[in-house]
């Protein structure tokens, strides 16, 4: 059995106590999109302090994604919709990072590049959600697994945003992480046809 990773089992001990309560998986992943949202609004702005909050923002939005599926299951509120509805918060909080990031460091010296490149590294967020989705449908959500060593995943490395914003490096993030989603885009692609 692979090793959980370890913000899914810290997600997984958060929310016993919401198990029995009205609250519903539903509404953590509102919560996500709203943090996501805050973030993206704050990075546009590109203020060096509110940059700051937006990288924390974001990180707890990213958290927060993996608190859903765990509450779904522990309270046994698992459905289609619940799902759907994960995935596409989840692409949306990805799409507006690098869409907002781009418009931030557009003002910058890389300029319009910077716009292109958030805008087209957003943008794969929701061909991934239907890429993946394709598969799952097909292959069931194992197919999806990510790359993992120690509990890591390999999408967990999108909180170092905060560390790496806090210390004044977002702009070298923001360069090597929406190149990186072109990489996952094209492992994406490989994993659909490899499986199809």
């Amino acid at each position: 059995m692979a090793i959980r990773s370890w913000d899914t089992r810290l997600a997984h001990i958060l929310v016993k106590p919401l198990v029995n309560t009205p609250v519903h998986p539903n509404h953590l992943t509102g919560l996500s999109f709203l943090f996501g949202l805050s973030a993206a609004i704050l990075f546009a702005r590109a203020d060096p302090f509110m940059v700051n909050i937006a990288a924390g923002l974001f990180m707890v939005a990213v958290f927060l994604d993996h608190t859903d599926g765990e509450l779904a299951r522990q309270a046994g509120k698992s459905s289609a919709f619940g799902q759907r509805f994960d995935s596409v918060v989840n692409a949306s909080n990805y799409t507006m990072l690098f869409v907002s990031l781009g418009i931030g460091m557009s003002d910058g010296p890389y300029g319009e590049w910077a716009l292109a490149l958030g805008i087209a590294a957003g943008l794969t967020n929701p061909i991934i959600f239907f890429l993946r989705l394709s598969t799952e449908k097909k292959h069931g959500a194992e197919a999806l697994a990510h790359p993992r060593y120690a509990g890591v995943e390999i999408e967990d490395l999108i909180y170092l945003i905060g560390p790496i914003t806090w210390f004044g490096g977002l702009e070298y993030f923001f360069w090597a992480y929406a190149s990186g989603s072109f990489g996952y885009f094209l492992w994406t692609i490989w994993e659909r046809v490899r499986k199809h």
